[in-house]
This record gives structure tokens, C-alpha cells and sequence, in this order.
């Protein structure tokens, strides 16, 4: 234990592929699908289906290009950790720092949503602080089950996944003989600036997907095991969006779909009756749990975890329980973090669900962008390094090229008519590097990018 408070700690590799499988598929599989949906379907009509498969391709395109990142330096920073090695310390901050602010706000507006879901089978609690008691404790609980370590927590989500795709398998399948294709027509109600008006829809119900590059530090067998994990959960992801939605489109007519209600609760009902409905909004509440426990929760207290170790954030974050390993004082953090933005969504939840969501988007796409450029120059010198991988990036640069293009339709899409919210964005990232440099004046004397023969190896097991 060294020094007794776990700083000398490292965590445990513990997760295989099923794990790391199910981490990706609960991370993305969350509110936006049974949420999000809807909203698409009222931009974009019957086209929303293409406009959400786009969506989707975009962050398989994002996870081909870093994914070999992820092998070569399998770190619990992920992308803080690759950004620092390339471009120097301060950006590495700023690329782990803004996916894991990501993730937070994430948790507090799925937490929202996952109190709003529960209030669905408790008709009869009607005093409007029910959904944000039932968001904390959910939030809570799956706090304490974080702290509990991540092979119980790992468990439990690949339980709870393995439930949620059954579901919407099952859904699919049985909902296909009542598909009415005139519900199809016209394919694109409000022609192209709907269809890629949705696109930033589906890219947002899709942003879970790079939470797997945190798993590096504790897969037994990162070479092997993330690359096939990233991939294979993407391709799930992609597949159970793509055709529910078009079993969903043919069931409910795109006129009489509204962002009220869930359209799959609304379908199963119509398909499988009450206990249909019964079932479907259970998934619903699985799905938003599921991205609570392994994307808020874990992904981000792996980022403040590392940064720590780094001298980046202060030195309590990098605490690891000597029993649990896990990062138990993050963890701590975000929750008090989720808990305070439900607190505030039950008094202002367009605040929670507008512009904080907008600037999820925003911290999201700037920690990519920057993981993009990094993978780009990685791959222009250090193919030594590259040649050894077991797994290494097809086509290149296309990928990355293809990334970008996505990045920029999203950002183009999501704020083209509410700049103030892009330039809101712009300037808190200017504060958060300026607080960056004021209290680790240090790092701007490390701008160069670091020896990577003294910094990280290829392949190499941080878990000394």
C-alpha cells in the first residue's frame, strides 16, 4: 500500500472482452435511443433512419482512426494521456478534461431522464420532486457499486445490456410483421435540410461510443481485447439503432410522433399492449442506467484518476482503494458533481437540457478533434512503432479524414442557428486552458511534445 492512501496504486486488470463489449454498447444504447428517436423522426420524418446510420458510421469512422492509439498506449487517460505524448501537456488537459466535463453533464441530464422513467411505474407519486429523489438515488446507488470495484460494476453491465438488447431484438423481430411501409412515404417530409438536421440528433445519441478508450488500464488484454470491444460494440450499437428505428418508423406514422413520450413505448404498446409497454419503458430505464454506471461514472473518474497521477489535477483524485482499486475520491467528485446538476434540473431543466446538452456537443467534438490530430501524428512519425502493433488502423488517412468531415457536419448542424451557444463554448475552454496554465505553470515548460521512448511504449502494460 505504500504510503496508505492508495496513491502508488494502480487499477487491477480485470476485463475481457464480453466486459468491454457491454461497456461500449451501455455507454451509446442510453436515453437518446428511446428519447432522442423521436425528436429525429419529428425533424426528419421516415429519412431520420439515414440520418441516424450516418450518424452512427461517423463514430465508427472516429473509433477506426483512435483505436490504435488505444492499443499501442492502453492508459486509463485515454485520450488526455495520447494528446499530452503529441501535442504537449496542456492540450492533453484539455482533451481529457472536456471528454470527461462531457460525461458529467451527460449524467445529470440522463439523470433527469432516468427519474422521469421511473415516475412511469409509479403513477400514483404525483409531487414534482419524486423524478429528482429517484435520480439521486439511482445515481447513488450506482456510485457505491463504481467504488465497489469495476469487475462488479463491469457484471452488472453486462448483465443489464445483455437484458437491454434482448429487448430490443425482441421488439424488432415481432414488431416487423406490423410494419405498414406507407409509413414510409414520403421518405423525406421535410426535405434535405431535415435529413441533415437530424444527423446531430443521432450523432448525440451516439456520443457514448469512445468511452471504451478508458478501459485500457484494466483490460487483461488490451492488444487484443479493446480493438475487438470497440469495433464489435459499434457495429451492435448501429445495428439495434438501424432497425428498431425502421421497425418504429413503419409502426407509428412520423406525423404522430412527438419528443413527449418515448415513440418505443409508445409502439410496444400498440404491439404487445400494456405489458409491452410495461417492458419497453423498463428498457428504456435500463439503457439510461446503464450509461450512468459505466459512462458518467466510470469514464470520467478514469480521466480525473490519470490526470491526477499526472500533476494536472490535484493529487486526491489519484487515490485507489487498496481493496477495490478503485478510484474512489473521482468517483466521489462526479457524483457530488451528477447530484448537484439534477438539483438544478428540477428548477431550470431547459438549462440541464438545452444549453448544457449543447455544450456536451461542443466539449465532446473539441476532445475528438484533438484525439484526431494526435492519432494523425502518431501515425506520420512513429510508424516504427506502428509496424509492431497487432492491430493497426486500415486505409489510412481515411478515417481520420472521414472523422473530421463528421465533426464538422455536427458542428455545422448543431449550432449553425445558435452561434451564441458555440461561442459560450469557445469561451469557457479559454478559461479552463487559462486556469490550466495559472495553476500548473509547469506544464507550458513541457509544450513539447514528450520522448515517447521515455513516456509510453508500444503496447506496453502501465501496471507496474
Amino acid at each position: 500500500m505504500g504510503n496508505g492512501l492508495g496513491l502508488d496504486l494502480q487499477p487491477k486488470r480485470t476485463l475481457k472482452f464480453w466486459h468491454i463489449w457491454a461497456l461500449g454498447v451501455g455507454a451509446v444504447v442510453g436515453d437518446g435511443i428511446f428519447l432522442l428517436m423521436g425528436q429525429g423522426i419529428a425533424v426528419a420524418g421516415p429519412s431520420s433512419i439515414v440520418s441516424y446510420m450516418i450518424a452512427g458510421l461517423f463514430q465508427l469512422f472516429l473509433i477506426l482512426a483512435l483505436t490504435e492509439m488505444a492499443v499501442a498506449m492502453p492508459n486509463a487517460g485515454a485520450m488526455s494521456m495520447w494528446v499530452e505524448r503529441f501535442m504537449g501537456k496542456s492540450w492533453g488537459f484539455l482533451a481529457g478534461m472536456t471528454f470527461a466535463i462531457g460525461w458529467i453533464i451527460a449524467g445529470g441530464s440522463v439523470g433527469l431522464a432516468l427519474g422521469k422513467i421511473t415516475m412511469w411505474f409509479f403513477p400514483s407519486l404525483t409531487a414534482s420532486w419524486w423524478p429528482a429523489f429517484f435520480a439521486i438515488l439511482f445515481i447513488t446507488l450506482f456510485a457505491l457499486i463504481n467504488m465497489a470495484g469495476v469487475m462488479f460494476a463491469a457484471r452488472l453491465q453486462l448483465y443489464l445490456v445483455a437484458a437491454l438488447v434482448g429487448v430490443m431484438v425482441i421488439f424488432a423481430i415481432i414488431g416487423f410483421k406490423d410494419v405498414d411501409l406507407n409509413n414510409f412515404t414520403p421518405f423525406m417530409p421535410y426535405g434535405m435540410e431535415g435529413f441533415f438536421g437530424a444527423i446531430p440528433m443521432g450523432t448525440y445519441a451516439y456520443l457514448g461510443a469512445l468511452t471504451l478508450v478508458t478501459a485500457g488500464a484494466e483490460a487483461i488484454n488490451p492488444e487484443r481485447d479493446l480493438p475487438r470491444g470497440l469495433i464489435w460494440s459499434s457495429i451492435t450499437f448501429i445495428a439495434i439503432y438501424s432497425f428498431a428505428h425502421f421497425v418504429l418508423q413503419g409502426i407509428i406514422p412520423y406525423t404522430d410522433v412527438t419528443i413527449d413520450s418515448s415513440p418505443f413505448t409508445v409502439a410496444a404498446g400498440k404491439v404487445f399492449g400494456v405489458a409491452g409497454a410495461f417492458i419497453m419503458n423498463a428498457a428504456a430505464w435500463i439503457a439510461a442506467a446503464t450509461t450512468i454506471l459505466m459512462g458518467t461514472l466510470y469514464a470520467a473518474s478514469r480521466i480525473f484518476y490519470e490526470q491526477a497521477r499526472e500533476g494536472m489535477l490535484p493529487k486526491f483524485l489519484g487515490k485507489i482503494h487498496p481493496k477495490t482499486y478503485a478510484p474512489v475520491n473521482a468517483i466521489l467528485i462526479i457524483w457530488a458533481a451528477t447530484v448537484l446538476l439534477i438539483v438544478i434540473g428540477q428548477f431550470n431543466p431547459d438549462f440541464i437540457y438545452i444549453e448544457l446538452s449543447n455544450q456536451l456537443v461542443i466539449a465532446w467534438l473539441f476532445s475528438w478533434s484533438l484525439a484526431l490530430i494526435a492519432s494523425v501524428i502518431y501515425r506520420m512519425k512513429h510508424k516504427e512503432e506502428i509496424a509492431k502493433l497487432r492491430w493497426r488502423q486500415p486505409l489510412f488517412p481515411l478515417f481520420p479524414v472521414l472523422g473530421f468531415i463528421g465533426i464538422v457536419i455536427v458542428l455545422y448542424g448543431s449550432f449553425v442557428n445558435d452561434l451564441m451557444t458555440l461561442v459560450r463554448g469557445g469561451i469557457w475552454l479559454a478559461i479552463l486552458f487559462i486556469l490550466f496554465s495559472v495553476f500548473n505553470k509547469s506544464a507550458f515548460k513541457k509544450q513539447k511534445p514528450v520522448d515517447p521512448q521515455q513516456e509510453i511504449k508500444v503496447g506496453e502494460v502501465n501496471n507496474d
